[in-house]
């Protein structure tokens, strides 16, 4: 798609309200004499992965997030008709800051999608800087965890009682937050090799 299609779709859609909301830009608003902003979005943007199965619990992390003002991605709420899913999901994986991936004895099982993405996931991850938080594996229900992830990232329970394990996940999305911010101000040194 173009600049000048992306615009015209836009504003076609302005006509019939008075917002558009393009997941990861930002939002575009008309006023009342026909003047439209843009207001860039500064929310964390979180892909949630899951197997067919596992939607329920899977919409219910989706609403929780954005209930906290992130702009959680769920192929089943951010895809629109028509377009090109798997190079769309593609694109919503690499622009996102965390990668949540949902367990369950359903999903570890299962080949197509969810495997997918979770390898894509894992490729992202494998471009973070080592001490950032990208992939945070959930458990659905007392499943497997695959060797190589449990190897290298601790999981998250979400169950039996999902509230204090969705409040952990908030932690450490909080954490890397404070890091970030942290290492942002103060950035490393180069080490001084003398004369």
């Amino acid at each position: 798609m173009t600049p000048e299609e992306l615009g015209r779709m836009v504003q076609s859609s302005l006509n019939h309200s008075k917002e558009v909301e393009i997941a990861g830009l930002g939002v575009f608003a008309q006023d009342e004499t026909g003047n439209i902003s843009f207001q860039q979005s500064n929310k964390l943007r979180i892909f949630i992965a899951y197997a067919l199965e596992d939607r329920v619990h899977a919409e219910r992390l989706f609403d929780a997030l954005n209930a906290r003002n992130f702009a959680a991605w769920l192929d089943r709420r951010k895809l629109l008709p028509g377009q090109d899913w798997p190079h769309r999901i593609e694109d919503a994986i690499e622009s996102s800051d965390f990668f949540i991936a949902c367990f369950s004895a359903r999903s570890v099982r299962k080949r197509g999608c969810f495997q997918s993405e979770l390898r894509l996931g894992l490729d992202c991850a494998n471009r973070v800087p080592l001490d950032e938080v990208f992939l945070i594996p959930v458990r659905l229900d007392n499943c497997y965890v695959p060797a190589r992830i449990q190897r290298e990232t601790q999981y998250v329970d979400l169950f039996p009682d999902w509230e204090p394990g969705f409040e952990r996940v908030l932690r450490i999305i909080q954490q890397q937050i404070r890091r970030t911010a942290v290492t942002s101000e103060n950035p490393p040194h180069p080490p001084d090799n003398g004369p």
